[in-house]
């Protein structure tokens, strides 16, 4: 490797911006060494009081050339702003070395970046020194061992106070390099990797994140290279499965599928009550419960009023009241050889208890036509007791099966099953996957599924959770009560990522975000695999990034 060393002698007086800044976005072979050596305050001001007098009379005789009196007058008042700096504000005195080092395997290469950098630096109005007879010392003082020779500080020293020393901070590249984080990709203005931790509590105010992009633009890769990698971290993890994307990934990492339709004989019971459904020391096992049920009924009888909610809750109590259920906590329980355990799915009701009752009621008769399908029709798979178990760290909920038009409730009965396995243990690290998620928050939905979302994104950050909103259609995610609900799920979301969107969604999402002129530009402008990324309170356009193994693991699940 061949060195060549760059002294920056001076610079405007007056810095406008960040003196590396725009060398540093360059992405040239460059390193850069920066030395400050602060100057006994006592002694400089002193010096300062002596150079002020001898200048001072030197003016008063006015013997020498203009020239000389023009240079002379230039120091007084320099030396007279320094000490009233250093005197009045508590300002303190520095000399600044800066040292740059350009690197290249080729000798001809080396020249035309030495060349092309002292260029770059003088039109940013900074003077440049070549290392000419100094190579080895710039070499040296470009090394981490602190070692900033005479030979070269001659030649680069330059005083500076405590306010300017703000122009020469070098981090200022727009990365995130969390400590602990999983690779994301790279910087696409300076190739700097990009790592994050969206577990990190002290950064972050939650794990929540938000992936939307056009179809194509590689939402999906970046969620599996997602998964992938938490995987390898042994993060627990919850996908909710539409299109049947994941299922060859998940296999691979030896998850676990779970279907539901009506080829499957994997089957959850919607009335289920589980003991992990709220917090210890917590009571109302049946009130929790029959909230969540109101907002999977509204899925299937829509929109319900007040009095038709009023029925739905009466004959919900009245169906839990047959299995002996009732809001006392206790009768959750029963005993078995003595052992006081909680009860499990084959003591709860089902949704042919629930379309009995129906039946024998005038007022609920409208209600008993629209379950016809979940109990006699295509959608029966719903009216059965509970037959699975999670024993696995990776778990995908198939629904694809399901057909358009009942995603809904396949994806409404697996969050709340995910949800429940979720909250059992806090220490643990999980995350769950909501891939379309318009479809239980948008215009198709109700506001009890939406609460339930959007209480799931408000609060998982209390079990170690992060909950990832996924979807390609913008504009459906904020139809529902003119998108309060996509709102509040972009708001409790540390991390946003946008891949590339067509025009009408980046106008719906300006909206909603505070997207300035610049970064509608840049949404639209992205290429496959690039976004724009909000993480905390950073932006930063990346380019996602994936080993050849990983690659080849996704593309053959596309190719698929």
């Amino acid at each position: 490797m061949f060195y060549s060393g760059i002294i920056i002698s001076n610079y405007y007086r007056e810095q406008t911006e960040l003196l590396l800044k725009n060398l540093i976005e360059n992405n040239s072979n460059i390193n850069i060494s920066i030395f400050y050596e602060k100057q006994n305050t006592y002694k400089t001001i002193n010096d300062l009081t002596y150079h002020i007098g001898n200048v001072g009379a030197d003016l008063k005789n006015g013997n020498e050339n203009r020239q000389d009196i023009d240079i002379a007058a230039f120091t007084y008042n320099d030396a007279k702003y320094i000490r009233r700096e250093m005197q009045v504000n508590n300002e303190e005195m520095y000399f600044l070395y800066i040292y740059l080092e350009i690197f290249s395997e080729d000798k001809k290469e080396l020249i035309y970046l030495t060349e092309k950098t002292e260029g770059f630096l003088q039109s940013k109005g900074m003077q440049t020194r070549k290392g000419t007879f100094r190579q080895e010392e710039l070499f040296l003082a470009i090394l981490p061992i602190m070692q900033n020779s005479l030979n070269i500080k001659e030649a680069s020293r330059r005083n500076i106070l405590t306010s300017g020393l703000v122009s020469t901070y070098p981090f200022i590249s727009s990365s995130i390099f969390d400590e602990e984080g999983i690779f994301i990709g790279t910087n696409i203005y300076n190739n700097s990797l990009v790592f994050i931790d969206r577990y990190n509590t002290e950064k972050y105010k939650n794990a929540n994140m938000c992936i939307f992009g056009t179809s194509g633009a590689g939402k999906s890769f970046y969620t599996k290279l997602l998964i992938l990698r938490c995987k390898l971290l042994g993060i627990e993890q919850y996908v909710i499965d539409p299109e049947r994307e994941y299922n060859i990934l998940v296999e691979n990492l030896d998850g676990v599928i779970i279907k539901l339709g009506p080829t499957s004989s994997s089957y959850i019971n919607i009335f289920d009550i589980r003991e992990e459904s709220i917090e210890d020391n917590e009571n109302g096992y049946l009130a929790t419960k029959i909230s969540k049920l109101v907002g999977f009924f509204n899925l299937i009888f829509g929109n319900l009023d007040e009095e038709e909610r009023a029925i739905i809750e009466e004959k919900i109590i009245y169906v839990y009241k047959q299995k002996n259920i009732t809001f006392d906590d206790e009768t959750l329980f029963k005993k078995i050889k003595g052992k006081k355990v909680f009860k499990d799915s084959s003591d709860m009701p089902i949704l042919q208890d629930l379309y009995n009752i129906f039946e024998n009621d005038t007022k609920s008769q409208k209600f008993k036509i629209k379950l016809i399908p979940f109990i006699k029709g295509s959608l029966k798979f719903f009216n059965n007791y509970t037959n699975i178990k999670l024993e696995n760290d990776l778990v995908v909920a198939d629904v694809y099966d399901l057909g358009e038009e009942n995603l809904k409730f396949g994806m409404y009965v697996f969050i709340e099953y995910f949800w429940d396995r979720i909250k059992k243990d806090r220490k643990i690290k999980k995350a769950i996957y909501l891939d379309e998620i318009w479809r239980l928050i948008g215009i198709t939905s109700n506001k009890e599924v939406a609460n339930f979302i959007y209480k799931i994104f408000k609060t998982i950050r209390k079990y170690s959770g992060s909950s990832v909103a996924i979807t390609q259609d913008i504009s459906d995610l904020f139809t529902l009560e003119q998108g309060a609900y996509g709102k509040s799920i972009l708001n409790n979301s540390s991390i946003k990522t946008f891949f590339s969107l067509e025009e009408e969604n980046i106008k719906v999402l300006s909206e909603f975000t505070n997207l300035s002129q610049k970064e509608k530009v840049e949404i639209k402008s992205l290429k496959r695999g690039e976004c724009l990324m909000f993480v905390g309170e950073d932006n930063i356009l990346t380019k996602i990034e994936a080993s050849e193994f990983e690659k080849d693991l996704i593309e053959k699940l596309n190719n698929k």
